[in-house]
């Protein structure tokens, strides 16, 4: 396989399980191609074609493209964040004689660093299946988006592409994709293990294994609000949407009935406002949650042969 193939595999394996309507993210692709094709020939070598069929604005190959096509995917290098510092590491590494054909983030750099909010309103369909108003879940969203896409305006986004392309190592990200997985995944998990208790989710999460990893460096799932004999009740799991969403949302759960939130992480701001609206926090632990979900692409990555070695904050764990 191709490196730019399994890219597209792990963006595509992630479409599958985007919790919208297939028509909302064919809507996506489709409104994109409308946008390029009322360009003026002037302006349509500045467009986004990855937008043409990738609908995730945070999942970009950064560096190396089209060299990507002809080059097979055999060894590649996979971390939480990539800085500079990493591909340095990467290019030290084949100095000494090791294969490293690419290097992917999890989280947003380069060419999807300063749009990444873009894929926060996945959340409204998180919010809308948890029996908030559609109306009142996009409300939400569309103000948590703005000002999170008004934030990243001033990042050196392209520092770590910058030395990716230097070195002539091709450079990706995957993150709402690996998200996606991760977010079924969880929800899959608090079905089949029905918890009555914060305690309940806790055990739950401790069963696998990048979260026992995570443990071992002492970062393992916690009660942020709420107590380990409090009943769960409603249930959301949030692992998706590209960030946090807005404190004003707590009140908004609650009053569809939702009663405790499993998420990878929260702003401490939230934790005032959770407890107001009588809702409890549990968290999965950042780094292992979203390692679950890189591991479920890599897991389909190693069927076809290639193996991911890995890096800052990603744990591999194999479910084949």
């Amino acid at each position: 396989m191709k490196i730019y193939d399994a890219y597209r595999l792990g963006i595509e394996a992630g479409m599958t399980r985007d919790l919208r309507p297939k028509s909302e993210v064919q809507r996506i692709l489709s409104d994109a191609k409308e946008r390029y094709e009322s360009l003026p020939e002037g302006q349509k070598e500045l467009f986004d074609m990855e937008d043409l069929w990738n609908p995730y604005a945070d999942s970009r190959f950064s560096v190396g493209m089209e060299k990507a096509k002809e080059l097979d995917a055999v060894r590649l290098m996979w971390g939480i964040d990539i800085s500079s510092a990493e591909v340095l590491l990467a290019d030290r590494l084949r100095e000494k004689g090791e294969r490293l054909d690419a290097i992917i983030a999890h989280h947003p750099l380069g060419s999807s660093k300063t749009r990444f909010p873009e894929v926060m309103m996945q959340m409204t369909a998180m919010f809308q299946n948890m029996g908030v108003p559609e109306e009142k879940a996009y409300e939400l969203v569309k103000n948590r988006m703005d000002e999170v896409l008004r934030g990243m305006q001033g990042y050196n986004y392209n520092q770590a592409a910058d030395v990716a392309r230097m070195l002539d190592i091709p450079l990706f990200n995957i993150h709402a994709p690996a998200d996606n997985m991760v977010e079924e995944f969880m929800v899959n998990k608090i079905k089949e293990d029905q918890p009555e208790t914060l305690q309940d989710i806790i055990d739950s999460l401790m069963k696998e294994p990048e979260q026992r990893m995570a443990a071992k460096c002492n970062s393992p799932p916690i009660i942020l609000a709420g107590n380990p004999s409090d009943e769960c009740g409603k249930i959301m799991v949030k692992m998706n949407g590209g960030t946090s969403f807005s404190k004003e949302t707590y009140a908004a759960l609650a009053e569809a009935g939702v009663k405790t939130i499993v998420a990878m992480h929260y702003p401490d701001s939230h934790f005032d406002a959770a407890k107001e609206a009588g809702i409890n926090l549990v968290i999965s632990g950042h780094m292992c949650s979203d390692s679950i979900g890189v591991n479920l692409i890599c897991d389909l990555w190693e069927k076809e042969g290639i193996e991911v070695i890995p890096c800052s904050g990603f744990t591999r764990f194999s479910r084949n």
